[in-house]
């Protein structure tokens, strides 16, 4: 399975203020950038991430969303959507991000990435688009797009070849662990499979929450 990198977006010096917030600043107003972009360990070159206890680190360097899943939200509020406006860093054309498993790995230009996690909406994004009701509106659309880690740094552009080069055999996609983890608690056991792939941040916090509803079972 393959697909395309539409776009590469960072937020440099674009950062979104958050007036009376702490951390009061954020990096999700990202925008295309022409030509290679070094591909880091813990991101892409440009690209700053400012409040890593919830985006960013090393299980979510880079965030991708595709193409498909942006021209519906376009249709659906009226307005384009053009690269970036996710807070995305790659935005891709020819994968199926909802179906992507957790743990699949990438190839794209010179960097391989791995699959690790769903995208919680947040209160930020919904500032940011200006849609007061969108954390809920985007959970339960479903379409989140997907967190990814570098096992390879390389350089990525606009243009180049996405292509799924493994994929673990547990089959949990992104949206059924994003929807499990939001609405179908009772189901959280059967996430076990994708703990190894979690940012290490993220691993104990989804292990103590199967351990709960598993000692109720």
């Amino acid at each position: 399975m393959s697909g395309r990198v539409l776009a590469v977006c960072v937020s440099g010096a674009d950062l979104l203020p958050l007036p009376g917030k702490r951390p009061n600043r954020s990096g999700i107003d990202k925008k295309p950038v022409e030509g290679r972009v070094a591909v880091g360990e813990l991101g892409l070159d440009g690209d700053v991430q400012v409040n890593r206890k919830h985006h960013g680190g090393e299980g979510q360097a880079v965030y991708a969303y595709a193409q498909d899943d942006a021209d519906w939200w376009a249709a659906e509020l009226d307005r384009e959507l053009p690269p970036g406006r996710f807070g995305e860093n790659l935005r891709t054309t020819g994968l199926d991000l909802r179906n992507a498993v957790i743990g699949e790995q990438w190839q794209a230009g010179t960097a391989r990435f791995e699959v690790t996690a769903w995208r919680t909406p947040c209160a930020n994004f919904a500032r940011f688009w200006g849609v007061p009701d969108l954390v809920k509106r985007f959970a339960a659309h479903g379409a989140t797009g997907a967190y990814l880690r570098v096992l390879q740094t390389g350089d990525v552009g606009a243009g180049d070849a996405v292509t799924v080069v493994s994929r673990p055999d547990h089959g949990i996609t992104v949206e059924t662990a994003f929807r499990i983890v939001m609405t179908e608690k009772a189901r959280l056991p059967e996430l076990t499979p994708i703990l190894p792939f979690l940012a290490e941040k993220d691993r104990p916090v989804l292990a103590a929450k199967i351990e709960r509803v598993a000692a109720r079972a």
